[in-house]
């Protein structure tokens, strides 16, 4: 791939995990050539990167729209991530470095004072829960694993995590992060997947009661 693909791909990308290009919008070559600062020919490499990584779908015409996800697909999305991160943070309790675990703890120390402000602080609670969980991958020590699980969690549907979570919801995603430390100061892996598995699965059920009240708004404003 070209730079300029590789610019526009980047560009594209991060117009749709943004929600400047919403799920279900029509994409247009043109328009988009001109905000990449590129011509057609890399904005449509860059397409076919982003259908395959399933960010974009096309119809029947060949118009190419920002993937709109059903709650089969989200479902789906939740159990593979549910699968993967487990399988990491059981390999992870077996290999964890002392230096792992406390760049962990640093990172759900700095969740808990994010969460814990007058003004929750999301963004930061979103960078620090992200680090927490590539320390857990890179604990694993696994490529392969480290490559399907990135299919999976760069979903758009799956990046808007804590768009959705209320305070209860916050504190208790700091509080399974705990509880997975202490099963990794255990060395216990079987503990540590059980804890990730749960922790991925309340996120899901979130999100699903959140695309069930979008979808129902959605059929609203069709409505009206």
């Amino acid at each position: 791939m070209s730079r300029a693909s590789d610019r526009a791909y980047d560009h594209i990308r991060n117009m749709i995990l943004s929600g400047e290009l919403s799920p279900g919008e029509q994409i247009r070559e043109e328009a988009l050539a001109e905000l990449c600062g590129v011509s057609r020919t890399p904005v449509r490499d860059a397409l076919r990167r982003l259908e395959a990584e399933l960010f974009i779908r096309r119809n029947e015409s060949q118009r190419s729209f920002v993937a709109d996800w059903s709650l089969d697909d989200l479902e789906e999305a939740f159990q593979l991530r549910a699968m993967l991160e487990a399988y990491a943070a059981r390999r992870a309790a077996k290999r964890i470095s002392w230096d792992q675990l406390a760049r962990l703890r640093s990172h759900n120390d700095a969740i808990h004072h994010a969460i814990t402000a007058p003004t929750p602080d999301i963004p930061k609670f979103l960078d620090h829960n992200r680090q927490f969980h590539a320390i857990v991958l890179e604990a694993a020590g696994s490529g392969r694993l480290a490559g399907m699980l990135a299919q999976v969690i760069e979903q758009p549907v799956v990046l808007r995590t804590a768009k959705q979570y209320d305070m209860e919801n916050l504190k208790r995603s700091h509080h399974e992060h705990d509880e997975l430390l202490i099963a990794f100061d255990n060395r216990d892996g079987e503990w540590a997947a059980a804890v990730m598995t749960g922790h991925i699965r309340r996120a899901f059920h979130v999100y699903a009661a959140a695309h069930s009240g979008d979808a129902d708004i959605r059929r609203t404003d069709e409505a009206a």
